[in-house]
């Protein structure tokens, strides 16, 4: 089984929303697998479904950015899951908007809900893809930009970036990361 988690806040205030942007790749991915998002369960939005013979789980944490190892934890813990069998995929205020880097370990580099996962699994090996949104203004306070949504201009390009996460994740299903890296960093 392989489980791929979106990170993001819940609730109609945070859609759209630059920090939102990993329930946007799940979203675009639950679409194109044909899985429903149709359980509450492991403190997240759920669903289960089948990628040829791998089964698939996609997550939406909904315990808040800054605690989503907990949910990805329990779903860990329940299948007995390996590091190797996850994916997150989040927003990174160090990539542009539109690009995505796809990375098999690293610190959480600030991230808080990465910061979660790390202090909930014990390790900072696990794949995940971070999908661009930019760095704020001069001037603009990090917290206020990241719950911000994009700008009007900005929207084909998180739109591309998200199509290009999800198939990525689609790509980790059938292969190795690392070869995944190599066709989309």
């Amino acid at each position: 089984m392989k489980l791929i988690v979106g990170l993001g806040n819940p609730g109609k205030q945070y859609e759209g929303t630059r920090h939102n942007v990993g329930f946007m790749v799940i979203d675009e991915l639950a679409e194109k697998l044909n899985i429903e998002l149709n359980q509450l369960k492991f403190k997240g939005l759920y669903g289960e479904g089948r990628f040829g013979s791998e089964k698939v789980a996609l997550l939406k944490p909904l315990t808040y950015m800054n605690l989503s190892g907990e949910s990805l934890n329990q779903v860990m813990q329940f299948f007995k899951l390996e590091l190797a069998d996850i994916l997150v995929i989040y927003d990174d205020l160090d990539t542009e908007v539109g690009q995505i880097r796809l990375r098999l370990k690293g610190s959480a580099g600030g991230h808080n809900g990465i910061k979660s996962i790390i202090q909930h699994v014990g390790s900072e090996q696990f794949c995940r893809v971070r999908v661009g949104i930019s760095r704020p203004p001069q001037g603009r306070k990090i917290v206020d930009y990241v719950l911000g949504p994009f700008l009007a201009e900005e929207r084909p390009d998180v739109a591309t970036a998200v199509e290009k996460s999800a198939a990525a994740a689609e790509a980790w299903l059938e292969e190795p990361f690392e070869q995944v890296m190599n066709k989309f960093n």
